[in-house]
């Protein structure tokens, strides 16, 4: 595994998919100011996965002009159902460290799939990446910023819509290129 490659196609899909389409209305801010820290993980196992995730925490504690972590695992759960259970230990793991509240985990993964959704529905892609990863977000900077914003409520419909029109094989290609840009195609 390349690590340099593998951070520049996940920043690559940050740039081009969640900012550039704007599915998250927060993220290029923090883009633009380099204080999002993109890390890829050498875990193998869910267990290493874990630590990986309390060293980034423990991290984003110490560091405050780091705003959010990009934990980046290619190594392991690779499989979307073993990935969605294993966000329990991540919500576990946060309870555990007292830090719920404080920090929140978003998910993202190649295959990602809403409850209700097929495997080749378009709206999947607002939470496919190139690799499976896991975003530490501040809670008190996620709430700012949703204070800040008009209609917070209305952006998941907004996403879908535009996941919709743009269709699930455009996405796909995005995908591909993300990992062809970055010298990682196939992996």
């Amino acid at each position: 595994m390349n690590e340099a490659a593998v951070i520049e196609a996940s920043r690559k899909w940050v740039e081009d998919v969640v900012v550039g389409y704007n599915l998250c209305p927060f993220a290029k801010r923090e883009l633009v100011r380099n204080r999002v820290r993109f890390v890829v993980s050498e875990a193998t196992t869910e267990d290493d996965l874990l630590q990986a995730l309390h060293s980034e925490l423990q991290r984003l504690d110490d560091e405050p002009d780091v705003e959010t972590t990009v934990l980046i695992h290619p190594g392991v759960l690779q499989d979307f159902d073993a990935y969605n259970e294993f966000l329990d230990a991540a919500d576990g793991l946060l309870a555990y460290l007292e830090m719920e509240g404080v920090y929140q985990v978003a998910s993202f993964h190649p295959d990602y799939q809403f409850e209700g959704t097929g495997p080749d529905s378009a709206e999947n892609y607002t939470n496919r990446s190139p690799y499976p990863m896991l975003h530490l977000l501040r809670e008190a900077s996620l709430e700012a910023a949703i204070e800040s914003y008009p209609d917070v409520d209305g952006i998941p419909q907004r996403n879908i819509e535009l996941m919709e029109n743009l269709g699930a094989d455009k996405m796909r290609d995005i995908l591909t290129k993300c990992l062809k840009n970055s010298g990682n195609a196939g992996e």
